[in-house]
C-alpha cells in the first residue's frame, strides 16, 4: 500500500462522470485488491460552470485545456471520453507519445483510425485499453484478446446497439410502425440526439469493425462493414417474421469464410429458438464460436453511463496492475493477411416478400427466376387479396450475387407488381 496511479480524464458527460464516482464510491477495496490507489489529478471539460454529477471537490480538478491533461507530469493514464474523431485522436496520440497509458470508450475512433493508435502504443511501451467500446459493460474485448487467445475464432454474431433493439422489441410485441417505436425510443432518451447511427447501422458497424479486428487478428475497419439498417423494416415484416416462427434483430455479423474475412451488419430473422431472439428491449447479446469451445454468450446492458463506465474503470484497474507488476498487457495482432470479402460473396438464407398478380402460372414463373439463378426456395406462402397476392418465401443459403440476381429478374416479370421486403435469414442452415 502507498502507491498511487494517478489518472486524468478527458470529457466528464455520462460515461466520464459515471467513472469519477465509480472510482471515489469503491476507493477503498480497489485500493485493497489493487495494492494501490486510484487517484483523479486532472479532468479536461468545456464547461467550468456545468453542473455535473460528480464526487464532491472534482470541480477543482477542471481544466479546459485537455493538452493539459495528456501532458501532465503526474498523470500515469489518460482516460478518454469525449468521443468522436477529433480531437480525440490527436489527444491521444500526444498523450502515447508521452508515455501515459490510455483507456478508452471510442468505437469510431478506433473502427476508423485504431491502427495509428495501436501502432503507437506498441512503440512506446505503454497500454492501449478499450473494453467499453463494444457492448458498454458486457466482458467481451478481454476475453477475446486474452482468455480465447490460444482459441481459433470462427464467428461472432451479435446484437450490439441497444437502441435498435429497443425499436425491434416494441415493433414486435406492440406492433408499432417503426416511427412509432422509433419516438418511443426518444421518449425514453435511448437515442442520440441524432438517431442516424443507430438505425442506419453505423454504430454496429464500427462495432464489428472492431470485434472483427480481434476475433481474426486483421486489420478490419468500418469502411469494410457491409451496413444495412432498420429503417425499412415494416410492421408487416415483424408479423410475417412471426408466422413463420422468426424474430427481426439487427446483427453484427463477423465470420471466416474460405480464407477471407466477412463482416456485415443488417436486419436479419432468426429462428425464436435461437438464444439472440429473447434479448428484448435495450439489452446487447453477443455469440462467439471457437473450433474448441463451441458457442459463448456475452449478455448484458450494452451501453449508458453505469455499464460503459464500469467497463472503464476495469480497464484502469488491470493497466495499474500491470504498472505495478513492471509488465504490460496484450497489445492488438493484425499479423492476419486475409482479405476482406465482399458482399456478393458472402452465402445467407433470405426471406423475400413480393406482390404478385393473383392468377395461374404466377408461382411457376417465380420458381423459375429462382432456380435459373441457383436459388432454391426452401418455403413458400401465399395469401390472396383479391386480384392481388402475397408471396412469402424462404430461401435456402445461397450467394448474395445469385439473390441481387434473382431480384433482377423478378422486376422484370409483368406478374409480380412489387419486391415489398428482403431480408436475411441467419441461424438456421450452416
Amino acid at each position: 500500500m502507498g502507491r498511487a496511479i494517478r489518472i486524468g480524464q478527458l470529457g466528464c458527460g455520462i460515461v466520464g462522470s459515471a467513472v469519477l464516482r465509480m472510482l471515489a464510491r469503491n476507493a477503498t477495496d480497489i485500493e485493497q485488491r489493487l495494492g494501490a490507489s486510484i487517484e483523479v489529478v486532472a479532468v479536461a471539460v468545456r464547461h467550468l460552470a456545468k453542473e455535473r454529477d460528480v464526487p464532491p471537490g472534482t470541480e477543482a480538478l477542471y481544466t479546459t485545456d485537455p493538452h493539459e491533461i495528456v501532458g501532465h507530469p503526474d498523470v500515469d493514464i489518460v482516460v478518454e471520453a469525449i468521443g468522436g474523431i477529433e480531437p480525440a485522436r490527436h489527444l491521444l496520440l500526444e498523450a502515447i507519445n508521452n508515455g501515459k497509458h490510455v483507456v478508452t470508450a471510442n468505437k469510431e475512433l478506433l473502427a476508423a483510425l485504431g491502427q495509428e493508435l495501436y501502432e503507437a502504443a506498441e512503440r512506446k511501451g505503454v497500454d492501449l485499453y478499450f473494453e467499453a467500446a463494444v457492448a458498454g459493460g458486457i466482458p467481451l474485448i478481454h476475453p477475446l484478446r486474452e482468455s480465447l487467445a490460444g482459441e481459433r475464432v470462427t464467428k461472432v454474431m451479435g446484437i450490439v446497439n441497444g437502441t435498435t433493439n429497443f425499436i425491434l422489441t416494441r415493433m414486435a410485441e406492440e406492433g408499432l410502425e417503426f416511427g412509432e417505436a422509433l419516438a418511443e425510443a426518444e421518449r425514453l432518451g435511448y437515442t442520440e440526439l441524432d438517431p442516424t447511427a443507430d438505425i442506419e447501422g453505423f454504430d454496429p458497424a464500427a462495432k464489428a469493425a472492431i470485434l472483427a479486428s480481434i476475433a481474426f487478428n486483421a486489420r478490419v475497419v468500418s469502411g469494410d462493414v457491409y451496413r444495412e439498417g432498420i429503417a425499412d423494416i415494416t410492421a408487416q415484416d415483424i408479423a410475417f417474421a412471426k408466422r413463420l416462427g422468426y424474430t427481426v434483430k439487427l446483427l453484427a455479423i463477423a465470420e471466416q469464410q474460405d480464407g477471407e474475412i466477412a463482416v456485415r451488419v443488417h436486419p436479419a430473422m432468426i429462428p425464436n429458438e435461437h438464444p439472440l431472439a429473447s434479448v428484448r428491449e435495450n439489452l446487447n447479446a453477443v455469440f462467439v464460436e471457437g473450433e474448441s469451445v463451441g458457442e459463448l454468450m456475452f449478455y448484458g446492458r450494452g451501453a449508458g453511463g453505469g455499464p460503459t463506465g464500469t467497463s472503464v474503470v476495469g480497464d484502469i484497474i488491470d493497466i495499474a496492475r500491470n504498472m505495478l507488476s513492471g509488465g504490460r498487457g496484450p497489445g492488438m495482432s493484425t499479423y492476419s493477411e486475409s482479405p476482406i470479402r465482399n458482399i456478393e460473396a458472402m452465402y445467407s438464407q433470405y426471406y423475400i416478400l413480393l406482390n404478385v398478380a393473383d392468377q395461374p402460372g404466377v408461382l411457376a414463373s417465380v420458381a423459375s427466376a429462382f432456380g435459373s439463378n441457383n436459388v432454391s426456395i426452401r418455403s413458400v406462402w401465399q395469401e390472396g387479396t383479391g386480384d392481388q397476392a402475397q408471396l412469402v418465401m424462404i430461401t435456402h443459403r445461397a450467394l448474395e450475387r445469385d439473390l441481387q440476381a434473382t431480384l433482377g429478374v423478378l422486376r422484370d416479370l409483368p406478374e409480380v407488381t412489387k419486391i415489398t421486403s428482403v431480408m436475411r435469414v441467419e441461424g438456421g442452415e450452416t
